[in-house]
């Protein structure tokens, strides 16, 4: 199983950064896909039109989200990876970073790239940097 760290400063706040990212709507328009979430601990979310889906495990509003984590690159026979979100409150905004553990050999350097891609990039532009 591999990990990651990646993080991203972002301008705005902690409190609006958390509740987005638990919001359909929000999550959907900062990543420009559809995302269906329910916002809360043990709720099922999906994201990248059901490319992602998960639970949500544990919530500390602003600053941590868990959740259970998978896509359909994952096989039948891996497990769940985990996400541990944490909003770091800065001067500027927020520092988002992912530990994002448990993920299937040989797939790291992929979901590096698309937490990048895929979401710090959307994000950026979205929250106004």
């Amino acid at each position: 199983m591999e990990k990651i760290i990646v993080s991203v400063d972002l301008p705005v706040k902690n409190d609006v950064l958390f509740h987005a990212w638990l919001d359909s709507a929000e999550h959907s328009a900062f990543t420009g896909s559809e995302a269906v979430i329910d916002p809360c601990v043990g709720g099922s979310f999906s994201a990248w039109e059901g490319y992602i889906w998960g639970k949500t495990l544990e919530m500390e509003s602003p600053t941590r989200i868990v959740q259970s984590w998978r896509t359909t690159e994952f096989s039948d026979a891996d497990s769940d990876s985990n996400l541990e979100v944490l909003l770091e409150p800065t001067s500027k905004g927020t520092r988002l970073t992912i530990h994002h553990t448990g993920i299937p050999d040989g797939q790291g350097d992929m979901y590096r790239e698309g937490w990048e891609e895929y979401y710090f990039r959307p994000m950026l532009e979205y929250f106004g940097e």
